[in-house]
C-alpha cells in the first residue's frame, strides 16, 4: 500500500524535525518554508509556494512562528478535502478560530501541542497531546511524532491544556532561578542546591494530586497546609530574600493570593484555596465540552 503524502509547513527547528520523522517512517514528505534554503539535507520536495505544497498531499502539517503566521499563509490556499493538523503555538481561542476556518473552507482541522525538544521528536521522549477532528487524530502517521493523547472534539482544548502546563513550567522555572540567586547570595554552589531541590519538588507530588482534587470539588476542608501557615511562610521566606538583596515579585504574588484568603477568613483552610483568588470559575470545561480521552 502507498504511504501517504504529507505536507510540512514552517522549516523551524519543529519543523525539520517533523519531516524527518515522516521520512524515516517511509511517507513522500512536501516542505515550504519562506526561506527555501531551511531545506537542505531534507529528503523531501521543496515547494515554491504554499499552495503548491498543500496541493501535493491530503494531509497538511502546520509548524509556523505564530497563530497569526500560520492565519496569514493558510488563508490564501485551497485546503478543500485536506486534514489540517496545526502544531503551532497559540491560545485556545487562535485553535477555534483556526479550525472554524477550516470548517468554513471544507478541510478537518487537528490542533496538537508538542513536549518535546526537536531532536527528539519521533521517539519516546515526544509527547503531542491533540484536539479537534477524531477523525484526523486516527492517521497512523501521527503516531510517527510522539506518544500522542486525544483530548476531544473541542479544538482549543489542547490549548487549554498547554497554556495551563506552560505556565506552570514558567513558574516552576521563576522558582528555581530565584532559588538559584538566594543559593549564591548565600555561598551555595546552585550544582550543590539542585539536587537537594529536586528531591524535594518530587516528593511534593502527592500534595499537588491532593491540591487538585480539592480545587476540582471545591472543598478546602483539609487543613495540614493551611493558608494561615503558608502566609507566615511567605513572610518569612520574602524578608530573608529582601534581606538578601534578591527579592522577587512571584514570592509576593502568591503570598497576594494567599493574604485574599486569610483575610476573608479563611486561614484554617486548604492552601489549595488560594486558587478562588484567580476569580476563574472552577466549574466546566472550555468551549463548554465535557472531557473526553482515549
Amino acid at each position: 500500500m502507498t504511504a501517504e503524502a504529507i505536507t510540512v509547513l514552517g522549516l523551524g527547528n519543529l519543523g525539520r524535525a517533523l519531516a524527518e520523522a515522516f521520512s524515516r517512517g517511509g511517507h513522500p514528505v512536501t516542505v515550504w518554508n519562506r526561506s527555501a534554503g531551511k531545506a537542505s539535507g531534507l529528503a523531501a520536495t521543496v515547494a515554491r509556494s504554499a499552495p503548491e505544497a498543500v496541493a501535493a498531499s491530503g494531509l497538511v502539517v502546520v509548524a509556523l512562528l505564530d497563530h497569526e503566521a500560520a492565519h496569514q499563509v493558510l488563508r490564501d490556499v485551497d485546503v478543500r478535502g485536506k486534514a489540517l493538523v496545526n502544531l503551532t503555538s497559540g491560545t485556545p481561542d487562535d485553535a477555534r478560530d483556526l479550525a472554524r476556518w477550516a470548517d468554513e473552507h471544507g478541510a478537518e482541522y487537528l490542533h496538537g501541542a508538542v513536549y518535546a525538544v526537536p531532536q527528539t521528536i519521533g521517539t519516546d521522549a515526544s509527547s503531542i497531546i491533540y484536539s479537534g477532528s477524531a477523525e484526523v487524530a486516527e492517521r497512523k502517521s501521527l503516531t510517527l511524532l510522539g506518544k500522542m493523547t486525544y483530548l476531544g472534539a473541542d479544538a482549543g482544548r489542547a490549548s487549554g491544556y498547554d497554556v495551563a502546563i506552560l505556565a506552570g513550567m514558567y513558574g516552576l522555572l521563576g522558582g528555581f532561578l530565584h532559588a538559584a540567586a538566594l543559593a549564591r547570595a548565600n555561598g551555595i554552589g546552585v550544582a550543590d542546591l539542585t539536587p537537594l531541590l529536586a528531591s524535594w519538588l518530587t516528593d511534593l507530588q502527592p500534595a499537588l494530586t491532593t491540591f487538585a482534587a480539592e480545587i476540582d470539588a471545591s472543598t478546602y476542608d483539609n487543613a495540614e497546609s493551611s493558608l494561615a501557615m503558608n502566609q507566615s511562610g511567605l513572610a518569612t521566606l520574602i524578608r530573608a530574600a529582601r534581606a538578601q538583596g534578591v527579592p522577587f515579585a512571584g514570592l509576593d504574588a502568591v503570598k497576594a493570593l494567599v493574604d485574599r484568603q486569610v483575610d476573608a477568613g479563611r486561614g484554617q483552610e486548604s492552601l489549595a484555596r488560594a486558587v478562588e483568588s484567580f476569580g476563574v470559575a472552577s466549574q466546566g470545561l472550555a468551549g463548554g465540552q465535557q472531557e473526553d480521552r482515549h
